[in-house]
C-alpha cells in the first residue's frame, strides 16, 4: 500500500531529466563524457543545433539534456540576450552532483583543467563540496556523500 500524505496516496515520481544550456556541443560533450565520466545516451541534431543527453553510468533513470540556449518558442530577442549574458556570468544554469570521494573527483577536475570556482570546502550548512563551471558557464556544485 502506498504511503499517504495529508490523506492522499503518495505519488511515485522521480527526476528523469534536467536541462542545462550548452553553447559548444563538442566542448560540453568532452566535459560531461570525458571529465565527469558520464555516458552519452542520445545526441540529436536538428536545424544545425544539437541536444546531447548524458547521465551517470549505472543510473539509467537520471539524465541531463544539454540543449541549445533560448530555443524555447516564444522567447524574445531581449530574453535571448539576457540568457546569453547570464550564462556568461554563470548565473543561468546550476546543477548539484554528489560523489563518495570528493578529493579524488576534485583532483580529476584539476587535471582536466576544469574551471574551478571553489575548492573542496566544508560549508556552514553542513555539506562539504566544491564548485566548477562547465564549458557553457553552468555552475556545478559537487557534494560529498556521507
Amino acid at each position: 500500500m502506498a504511503q499517504r500524505f495529508n490523506g492522499n496516496p503518495a505519488m511515485d515520481i522521480s527526476i528523469h531529466a534536467s536541462f542545462l544550456p550548452q553553447t559548444d556541443p563538442e566542448a560540453s560533450l568532452a566535459f560531461y563524457r570525458d571529465t565527469l565520466g558520464f555516458e552519452v545516451r542520445n545526441d540529436v541534431g536538428y536545424n544545425g543545433l544539437r541536444w546531447i543527453t548524458v547521465g551517470p553510468v549505472g543510473q539509467p533513470g537520471t539524465s541531463i539534456v544539454l540543449h541549445p540556449p533560448a530555443v524555447t518558442p516564444g522567447i524574445t530577442d531581449d530574453e535571448r540576450r539576457t540568457i546569453t549574458e547570464m550564462m556568461a556570468k554563470g548565473t543561468f544554469g546550476m546543477l548539484i552532483l554528489a560523489t563518495t570521494d570528493l578529493d579524488t573527483t576534485f583532483a580529476k577536475l584539476l587535471a582536466e583543467d576544469a574551471e574551478i570556482v571553489e575548492e573542496p570546502t566544508m560549508q556552514p550548512y553542513g555539506v562539504r563540496d566544491c564548485a566548477v563551471r562547465d564549458p557553457a558557464g553552468n555552475l556545478l556544485r559537487i557534494q560529498e556523500k556521507r
